[in-house]
């Protein structure tokens, strides 16, 4: 049977599947060039860095920290070079067994390996962790003759921060310690988290804290190109890092030093400030703590030691320890009567030894002379009685209003971290910080102990000598401020640290001279006269005392009786000279007793080093650190000719920034004490 085929149909049907075909393959060639355009052109750049990235590595070039000096150059915080054994953990089989057999070649402590394996937890696997540190030359070598047996293992060469005088000064620089968890959030969520790749420290304390933007610096890259096996072979760009800057503080480490020496054991702050500029001249926190301990990590027993201590060492006092200001309170109480017109400088109070008030008898010392007080006579005696009424007329609120400009229960504003406010009382004060209904409430018996300075008041030193300087100044605030200027590692150009002018707090002129005269007599016939016998120029003061805990109510305070750390704290304010004052200061010696008899000492000898260029007598030194001094004994020292102290560094000469001008020197209120 012969089929009849259909030749128009056929040749449809095949066109039809040429067609077909062809747009398959159209389709097939269309994709592939969109693909070829995806990758070479949309995402040429990506795939470009993608590949330059298989064969180079990017390596962070940590920059030199930035150097603190002192006022006169003299360097508190620097770096050194050393060589560390570091150990990436994804790159070693067997940690312990590796850590074992690098035992043999290096002397490696229990210590190290206990540091290692907390810093191992807080990195990355593929991060070197530092196993020991500071390798001599020796163990250097005998490390690289066998290298080959420790894949993972390598010698690096790192900067160290170091604190050449230890315990000085220690809570005015800070320290640096590794970078925690917290504190690498905040560097990536920061505007230029990448200026801290490979970077392991950051400042942790004072102006090492306050200052790490200057003092880290910028971090450099080197371009490598690496082999497959990701071994670098040659450098193909470089970028250095930016050394920090230096910083240089306005304190004088040779004061300094004289004043923490002059503390002994003892606990207790003291800052002393240029009225004129508010610089800051000295800082002082009784006991300190040697900075050099957290620089690669403190280790448990150090740790314990300094946290569990009873004395705080960690706790800088000056800027955190508040304290109630005891009868330093007294010469801004006469002056708020004075701004306020509630009392002249001749108006007598009768002092009969005690004051009444709401049937309770609100007492004073039993060595209280008592009589008739005008404001001079009961500032350079300490009446309690004319300021217990003064308080009194005044009001919790207008001592408030009147005090807060001082800088009393106010954040001065520093330039380290951590300062804290304090407690200047109000009625609002109260209402806010206390809970229950009848504690809320502020009872008019509550004003009366506010007058000596005790009660709810409670300051930092740093407030005192601040309001003490704005007494010697003429009411004329400023900001105090520990950093004078900073200088590029390379440029060598110095900034100058921006300096707010000082403000006019509206006092009168003769106002602010019935205080300071009635401060001076405080050291010519007062309570710290035998202090300043013999003294060349003459000063202002006033003594303090201060309950370190509240006695009860036919309760008497006996030092010999009480335990040593409830026994009243020994305060004192002053500026010298008393015509033209260039320093002022508040201090206070914790469990310490009279005001004249342990802190006013110490100002003594601080203001022979500034003012004369005096350095204490090693028998006057031993005796003021046991509170058995007055007026200086021995033969004083030339301060030019004390050395710097230990003089801890060969250094050549420190970066040179311009030198500020400096001298040649460079409870139940019955029971209260008032000196």
């Amino acid at each position: 049977m012969t089929v009849i085929r259909n030749v128009q149909a056929d040749l449809s049907r095949f066109r039809l599947r040429v067609l077909v075909a062809s747009l398959v393959v159209v389709v097939c060639f269309g994709l592939v060039a969109a693909r070829l355009m995806y990758l070479q052109v949309t995402r040429h750049d990506d795939l470009l860095a993608q590949a330059e990235n298989n064969r180079t590595a990017i390596v962070p070039i940590v920059p030199n920290r930035g150097l603190i000096l002192d006022r006169n150059g003299v360097v508190l915080a620097t770096n050194y070079s050393a060589y560390t054994l570091e150990v990436t953990p994804s790159k070693v089989a067997d940690l312990e067994q590796t850590i074992d057999a690098l035992a043999l070649l290096v002397d490696i402590t229990p210590r190290d390996r206990k540091r290692f394996k907390k810093l191992r937890d807080e990195s990355k696997s593929f991060e070197s962790v530092p196993l020991r540190s500071r390798l001599t030359d020796e163990e250097v070598a005998r490390f690289g003759a066998q290298r080959y047996r420790f894949p993972g293992v390598d010698i690096k060469a790192r900067l160290f921060r170091t604190y050449p005088f230890g315990e000085l000064a220690s809570h005015v620089v800070g320290y640096i310690g590794r970078i925690n968890p917290a504190e690498k959030e905040a560097i990536e969520e920061s505007d230029d988290p990448s200026n801290y790749r490979g970077t392991d420290y950051i400042g942790k304390l004072g102006v090492e804290q306050s200052f790490e933007p200057q003092l880290h610096g910028i971090t450099g890259v080197d371009a490598m190109e690496t082999s497959a096996g990701g071994r670098a072979t040659r450098r193909l760009t470089s970028q250095g890092a930016t050394p920090g800057d230096t910083v240089r503080l306005s304190i004088d480490i040779k004061l300094q030093k004289l004043v923490e020496d002059m503390y002994g054991e003892r606990r207790g702050a003291l800052v002393a400030i240029d009225p004129k500029t508010g610089e800051v001249l000295a800082f002082v926190s009784k006991p300190t703590f040697d900075p050099n301990l957290f620089v690669e990590g403190i280790d448990h027993e150090n740790w314990q030691l300094l946290n569990e201590s009873p004395d705080r060492p960690l706790l800088n006092r000056a800027l955190r320890g508040t304290y109630p200001p005891g009868s330093t309170y007294k010469p801004f109480m006469a002056l708020a009567a004075l701004k306020l017109g509630k009392r002249t400088p001749q108006t007598i109070i009768n002092d009969p030894g005690f004051y009444m008030f709401g049937g309770h008898r609100f007492g004073s010392p039993e060595n209280e002379r008592g009589g008739q007080m005008d404001m001079r006579r009961a500032i350079v005696e300490s009446s309690n009685v004319y300021f217990y009424s003064l308080a009194n007329e005044l009001g919790v609120d207008a001592m408030h209003d009147f005090m807060a400009p001082l800088g009393f229960g106010q954040i001065t504003g520093i330039d380290i971290h951590g300062e804290v406010r304090g407690v200047l009382p109000s009625q609002a004060w109260k209402r806010q910080y206390y809970k229950r209904a009848d504690q809320k409430k502020w009872y008019a018996g509550e004003t009366i102990s506010l007058g000596i300075g005790q009660g709810y008041n409670s300051f930092t030193m740093l407030q005192l000598a601040q309001a003490t300087a704005i007494l010697a100044n003429g009411g004329v605030k400023h900001q105090p401020k520990l950093v004078l200027a900073t200088q590029d590692a390379r440029s060598r150009a110095i900034t100058p640290r921006h300096v707010e002018p000082g403000v006019d707090l509206g006092f009168k002129p003769e106002h602010i001279k019935v205080i300071r005269q009635a401060m001076l007599g405080v050291t010519q016939t007062g309570t710290s006269r035998y202090v300043f016998a013999g003294a060349s120029y003459l000063s202002g003061g006033k003594t303090g005392t201060a309950q370190a805990v509240s006695l009860g109510k036919n309760e008497r305070y006996s030092a010999t009786r009480m335990a040593e750390r409830k026994r009243d704290h020994s305060l004192y304010i002053a500026f010298a000279p008393a015509d033209d004052p260039k320093i002022a200061l508040a201090l206070i010696v914790e469990n310490a007793g009279f005001g004249s008899t342990s802190a006013a000492p110490i100002a003594r000898r601080a203001f022979d080093y500034w003012l004369m260029g005096q350095y204490p007598s090693e028998e006057d030194m031993t005796a003021v650190r046991v509170g058995q001094a007055t007026a200086p004994i021995g033969t004083p020292r030339v301060a030019v000719d004390v050395p710097v102290p230990d003089e801890p560094w060969a250094l050549a000469a420190p970066p040179a920034l311009a030198t500020p001008s400096i001298p040649a020197a460079s409870a139940d209120a019955s029971q209260l004490k008032r000196r």
